[in-house]
């Protein structure tokens, strides 16, 4: 029996793998109780998942080192280690609506819109699986599955039955993989291009002779010196045809690759037989050609697709995968990132990446969030402050405590809200697969029938007649012509921090009629202050700013910020009993103040605390207490210098059109909200929040669409009207509960309105999801970016206005790329049938169609770039 590991084993090679360790320390696992170095993520992942799964005899009785590529012992099935739960963990995920686990896997083998097709279909009628999208142009798939139906090698095993690679989604590994597939493209091109180049000087002379001009001996050597070359060409380069016809056959679903294999192998076989016999034609020149001329489109897309992918893959390979933990003794640790747990601690040097999002502990400083939103300028942060995955260290190193794991955190929330997007889509597209489904099997159907008829009119063009037909058509112009679209548009504006959650966002919003902006932290900075406290004759301005601070500890509605920040530490030490938040409405709770006695509080709009018009009026009248008196750090109004939101509370005019929340107090005997007679206004509190600088230009952009425009919002009438009069909207809504809100919407539907909904906060998210389209903006909360169609991860609101001319500009293109696949298939198909195409023009007139719709696609690309 062999000998166990030995402690002298090589330390500078992998112990799974046997490759060098490249960074050593980095990486290792635990076996026969001792740490071994590994030289990757993946082998530690997999060694542990091996001897947690009992199987440490594996590293006793193996021969030689596991496969770099296949990472699994050779006594497992294959692909079997991918169902372990320990290493699950890394890529998979408990889907949203907790129906199954939800993985997304990386493809290799896909070459055009059909690949498609037929890995949905396939994976479709696999029992367990609840639901699977596969993405062209990112070449990467997202299924979910039932664990207690099927397991997850059975599916990776399903992807190689139909002739695919399939694995977890990995950054790294799939860059080495896109590597791979350039490179083999490349070598593939470049054989037939020199052997293209070749077989047309000699078979030139026959083209610009007369027959028999050419001497037999001559004409015998350059159909064999064509032969010759051609063979390369065949039995190499067009090796992927050949697979993926087979493929296509063995799951009885023809794709594009039959027509092209059987138009190549057809015409290779005559001209082999006529040049062995000396009878006939050859069309080596033919076949050259046409091999290079489609790998060379296909090279093209590919590039195409490649820069469609790479704003995403940027962010999918973002996160770092070890982080430093810190222990309760101080003591630190290397650690991969998916083993963190909230709670944990950790330490980020400065440059380095934040691996999840955390909460700074202590001290300040600065991230670099250019990669989420695209801000140039590092962003300060103190303690306390949330910050998220994926921001730089900017400044000296920092103490964090982690909020959620990698699985749930904001590179990974945004890598599946994009995943999401490819689960859908949109009308064209779902038309244009069901087309492209039926389309190869009709053209073979129409070629023999070419072939039959060409038989009897003349038996000498049936080949080659036929030939042409199959090689003229463009399935996959067909099948490309939205997929190339829509990754064109969305990975350039996920460059610019726009990003798409549904694939049919971009086609309904080319039918929307009105846009409905939400006010607060939408059409306004989000920002708002606390201009002035109103205190009721007698109360003391202060002590009631703590008590509305304490009751919105832990709301994450602008003005609760504001209230909070206007307190400082005021509020901190009051702890609310029986706090109750209604999102829209207002807060209520007990709170204790500090002579010991019990005030039952709400805080709100005025009909939501229960206090009449009259009672609201008179408040709003009440002089305003001093700054100083309430907020020490505020600028005293007196002074010459004196600015800012909280120094002008002396003009009236400000006062009026200001928001506003109003702290009541609820009386003994009062039980509930209905009248008026049990609770008295303790103070009004009037917040500004000043207009964003784009939101003029926007909304003037929208109206030059033919876009109606309207703002709803929440707040009092003064505040609203003034937003509205400032940024030239004519319709508006004030004092709007989220059930009127939705009540908006739902009318303006009824009406035959399409809307675009785009909006900020929780009050949003029901209303974002019963419009036609929505849009979440900004710090969008949690909630309406789940509910929205797109999102903007930018500060600036304008990428509304770009997506929705970017949306437009993608459907133009869509239409555009449908119809010219369809003409051209319509008119090249019929002019071949009728023998009036030679099978060399017909390899161009099919390349350049694919060609076409690809170049077509990238201009999406190439004008948000000149654009941005």
């Amino acid at each position: 029996m062999p000998s166990p590991p030995t402690e002298t084993a090589d330390e500078s090679a992998c112990f799974h793998c046997g490759l060098p360790v490249l960074e050593p320390g980095r990486w290792s696992a635990v076996v026969d109780g001792r740490p071994r170095p590994m030289c990757c993520a993946g082998c530690e992942a997999v060694a542990g998942a091996i001897v947690a799964a009992g199987l440490d005899d594996y590293y006793r009785h193996r021969s030689g080192p596991a496969s770099k590529v296949a990472a699994v012992p050779p006594e497992l099935e294959q692909l079997s280690l991918y169902d372990d739960a320990q290493v699950q963990a890394g890529f998979a995920r408990e889907a949203e609506d907790g129906a199954g686990t939800e993985v997304s896997l990386a493809i290799e083998g896909m070459r055009c819109g059909a690949c498609v097709w037929l890995l949905e279909r396939t994976l479709a009628a696999e029992p367990g699986v609840l639901a699977a999208s596969v993405n062209f142009a990112t070449e990467r798939a997202v299924v979910r599955w039932d664990p207690a139906a099927t397991r997850l090698s059975t599916l990776l095993a399903r992807f190689r039955e139909v002739g695919y690679g399939a694995v977890p989604y990995d950054p790294k590994q799939r860059e080495e993989a896109i590597v791979r597939t350039s490179k083999a493209m490349f070598r593939r091109l470049f054989v037939a291009g020199i052997a293209m180049m070749q077989v047309m000087m000699y078979a030139f002379p026959a083209y610009i002779t007369a027959p028999g001009e050419i001497e037999p001996a001559y004409d015998s050597l350059m159909r064999w010196a064509s032969f010759v070359l051609t063979v390369p060409v065949v039995l190499y380069s067009a090796t992927p045809f050949f697979a993926g016809a087979w493929r296509d056959l063995r799951a009885r679903s023809p794709g594009m690759d039959v027509p092209v294999a059987i138009g190549i192998g057809v015409a290779f076989a005559a001209s082999a037989w006529a040049t062995i016999t000396g009878r006939g034609e050859v069309y080596f020149d033919s076949v050259t050609m046409f091999v290079f001329l489609l790998l060379g489109s296909r090279y093209l897309e590919w590039i195409a697709r490649r820069r469609a992918g790479r704003a995403l893959d940027a962010i999918t390979s973002a996160a770092p995968e070890r982080v430093t933990r810190l222990g309760a003794d101080g003591g630190e640790e290397s650690v991969p990132a998916i083993r963190l747990a909230p709670g944990d601690r950790i330490r980020v040097d400065g440059g380095e990446r934040i691996a999840v999002d955390a909460i700074l502990l202590e001290g300040r400083g600065a991230v670099d969030l250019a990669l989420l939103t695209g801000e140039s300028v590092p962003v300060p942060v103190v303690a306390g402050d949330e910050v998220p995955g994926g921001a730089v260290n900017a400044g000296a190193p920092l103490t964090l405590e982690v909020l959620r794991e990698t699985g749930r955190s904001t590179l990974s929330t945004i890598e599946r809200l994009i995943e999401r997007s490819a689960e859908d889509k949109p009308r064209l597209s779902r038309i244009a697969d069901r087309v492209a489904g039926v389309f190869v099997s009709a053209l073979l159907v129409f070629s023999l029938l070419v072939f039959g008829v060409w038989l009897v009119i003349d038996p000498a063009r049936a080949a080659p007649v036929a030939i042409a037909v199959l090689v003229v058509s463009c399935p996959c112009a067909l099948s490309m012509a939205t997929p190339t679209a829509l990754a064109a548009a969305t990975g350039s504006l996920l460059r610019r921090h726009i990003l798409i959650t549904r694939g049919h966002t971009l086609e309904s919003l080319t039918h929307c009629t009105d846009v409905v902006f939400d006010k607060t932290g939408t059409l306004t900075e989000g920002r708002p202050e606390v201009i002035a406290m109103q205190p009721a004759p007698g109360r003391d301005s202060a002590e009631l700013l703590a008590w509305a601070a304490a009751l919105e500890t832990g709301s994450a509605h602008p003005f609760a910020r504001a209230i909070i920040a206007a307190a400082g530490d005021a509020g901190a030490t009051l702890l609310p009993d029986d706090r109750h938040d209604e999102p829209g409405f207002g807060v209520s709770a007990s709170l204790r103040a500090g002579d010991g006695s019990i005030h039952r509080l709400l805080l709100g709009s005025a009909a939501w605390c229960g206090i009449d018009e009259d009672t609201a009026a008179a408040q709003r009248a009440a002089p305003p207490a001093p700054v100083d008196a309430w907020r020490p750090d505020a600028v005293r109004c007196d002074e010459p210098d004196a600015g800012g939101p909280a120094s002008d509370v002396t003009n009236a005019d400000a006062l009026a059109g200001a928001s506003e929340v109003f702290l009541v107090e609820r009386l003994d005997g009062d039980d509930g909200r209905d009248g008026y007679g049990k609770r008295i206004a303790l103070a009004r509190i009037a917040i500004a929040d000043a207009p964003r600088p784009e939101a003029a230009a926007l909304v003037a952009g929208l109206g030059h669409l033919g876009l109606r425009t309207h703002l709803l919002s929440g707040d009092r009438e003064p505040a609203v009207a003034g937003v509205a009069r400032a940024l030239g909207i004519g319709n508006w809504r004030a004092q709007a509960d989220p059930g009127q809100k939705l009540a908006f919407v739902r009318g303006l539907r009824e009406s035959g309105a399409r809307v675009l909904m785009v909006g900020d906060g929780i009050n949003d998210a029901p209303v974002l999801a019963a419009a036609d389209a929505s849009i979440a903006v900004g710090r969008a909360s949690a909630l309406a970016r789940s509910a929205a169609d797109a999102i903007i991860l930018a500060p600036s609101i304008t990428g509304v206005g770009e997506l929705m001319a970017t949306a437009r500009r993608t459907r133009r293109i869509m239409t555009q790329n449908l119809g010219w696949a369809a003409a051209y298939n319509a008119t090249a198909i019929p002019v071949a049938a009728f023998g009036l195409v030679p099978p060399w023009a017909a390899a161009i007139g099919m390349a350049l169609s694919s060609l076409a719709v690809a170049l077509n696609a990238t201009r999406l690309w190439q004008w948000n770039r000149s654009s941005s």
